[in-house]
């Protein structure tokens, strides 16, 4: 059977933006809440507004920079999302908390790959996500994604590795070389923002460009 790599687009801007990604095969669609760096913030009701029309294919997501499980649930029912990415490295009990209070909300935890220590991180969190997604922000310098960086690779594999739980990939990610990261990385899925947006909007050549590429990378894994 061929492997079909899953596609996160994030960022969306809009329901035209989500119907572009939908329309193109985009799994998951990336709402992002507000957050102290980083593009594509969008205010709560367009993100409700996207949550509502999305197409039963392509999952809203909900980008959160909330801590406290309380305001994070909160924060997914007004948006009208059943997923949530939690962009900080949280403490590993605030997700054990979170998948108590609200068990039906899917958990997706961000991992920004600075160095090897990432791979610490996941003993205390894979008992409480549903699926990790690993980026290339600096949490102590403000950055929690969007940064357009591609971080080290060999990390992320090694991750996939290890864990038991579904892997995302994003960072940096385009058309150019996100067959290369799936051939060497082996995520579930890749996820990306900047590079396929021109002066910050989705751009439908770069969307196929991408979606193309994905297949491609597919077809050719031994």
């Amino acid at each position: 059977m061929l492997r079909r790599t899953r596609v996160k687009i994030c960022c969306i801007a809009s329901r035209d933006e989500a119907a572009m990604a939908a329309a193109a095969g985009a799994d998951l669609l990336g709402l992002v809440g507000p957050m102290p760096s980083g593009p594509g913030v969008i205010d709560d009701r367009t993100a409700r507004e996207v949550a509502e029309m999305a197409q039963p294919w392509s999952t809203p997501v909900l980008l959160t920079e909330f801590e406290e499980p309380a305001e994070i649930v909160e924060h997914a029912a007004r948006i009208g999302t059943r997923a949530v990415q939690i962009v900080r490295h949280v403490p590993a009990r605030t997700l054990a908390r979170l998948a108590v209070a609200a068990p039906g909300l899917a958990r997706i935890q961000v991992i920004h790959v600075e160095n090897e220590g990432a791979l610490d991180l996941i003993p205390g969190y894979e008992r409480h996500v549903n699926a990790f997604l690993l980026d290339s922000g600096r949490p102590a310098h403000g950055e929690l994604g969007g940064t357009g960086r591609v971080h080290d690779w060999e990390i992320s594999a090694e991750f996939v590795r290890r864990t038991t739980r579904p892997v995302f990939l994003a960072g940096g990610l385009t058309p150019d070389n996100v067959g290369e990261a799936i051939a060497r990385v082996r995520p579930v899925g890749v996820d990306l923002c900047g590079g396929i947006r021109i002066e910050g909007a989705l751009d439908r050549d770069l969307l196929a460009s991408f979606m193309s590429a994905i297949r491609r990378a597919d077809e050719e894994m031994p």
